[in-house]
């Protein structure tokens, strides 16, 4: 048990090792990943917008539909529209799921010290 919970604990240890670079990044280089991110949220933010506006009118467009066919037969026409509505709508729900960089923090962590350890 033992050898097993050590093998994990070192797993854990080299795969965070390799997350992290070995050297601080210089003030440049942070500066560069922060406009990178905040540009790619804003094309991500962006792509949203326009989904989101087609699929209004997709929605629109199948209503209208709906509303033409009787109550007897439905339209293939009314079935594509219904398919396209759907993939959007999950194409927008997953961009919104995305972020690039880390999340934005609400509230500062406080500094609190380790129990017995002074500043």
């Amino acid at each position: 048990m033992y050898v097993l919970c050590s093998a994990i604990l070192f797993s854990i240890a080299v795969c965070a090792v390799g997350q992290f670079p070995s050297h601080p990044q210089s003030e440049v280089e942070k500066e560069n990943q922060d406009r990178v991110m905040k540009e790619a949220n804003k094309k991500r933010q962006q792509e949203i917008h326009d989904d989101t506006e087609k699929l209004f009118q997709l929605a629109t467009d199948l209503k209208s539909a709906v509303e033409k066919s009787n109550e007897n037969l439905l339209s293939l026409d009314v079935v594509r529209k219904a398919d396209e509505v759907e993939k959007l709508a999950k194409r927008v729900k997953e961009k919104m799921k995305e972020a690039v960089g880390p999340a934005p923090r609400t509230q500062p962590i406080p500094d609190t010290p380790y129990p017995g350890r002074t500043h």
